[in-house]
């Protein structure tokens, strides 16, 4: 994927609203025109990256990006998993993701507890390879100097 990193910034949208519910695991999602637009040779998947919420601070993040097979999703989503706890929803607030590599593709599951460790899985692989000196930098990169002019409700 020769587009990594990969830079998008747009407003938090709801998503399909399982995640939290479900999974016990909140995502932050784009909408779809955000999805529509990722380069053609970023398959679909997951990946880890650098998330900021608004100008507040830069977390880990790990990506899903694709149809969710164990949903049998009809549109493609791309939901945000940040590593930080948040007080309060942030819908419609500016999400900064910076997408920084490939951990595995999508794989449909034959149950929701095997779902859920592997976003476990996928989060601890995540967090030891956004540590790495290439990855780590990008967590100081210029795109998460939000202008004031684009912040909202003070994020």
């Amino acid at each position: 994927m020769r587009h990594l990193p990969y830079f998008c910034r747009s407003q938090v949208v709801r998503g399909f609203g399982r995640s939290s519910k479900q999974l016990g695991i909140p995502t932050a999602n784009f909408p779809e025109q955000v999805i529509d637009n990722l380069p053609a040779d970023v398959s679909t998947g997951i990946y880890h990256g650098w998330v900021s919420v608004g100008s507040g601070d830069v977390h880990k993040t790990v990506m899903s990006t694709g149809w969710n097979p164990y949903y049998k999703n009809t549109k493609k989503s791309m939901e945000t998993r940040i590593m930080h706890t948040f007080k309060e929803d942030f819908y419609g607030e500016l999400l900064n993701v910076a997408v920084v590599g490939y951990l595995r593709p999508e794989k449909n599951f034959d149950s929701l507890e095997s779902l859920i460790s592997a976003i476990q899985g996928d989060i601890e692989e995540a967090k030891k390879r956004l540590d790495l000196p290439e990855h780590l930098k990008l967590k100081e990169d210029n795109f998460f100097q939000v202008p004031k002019s684009k912040i909202m409700n003070g994020h």
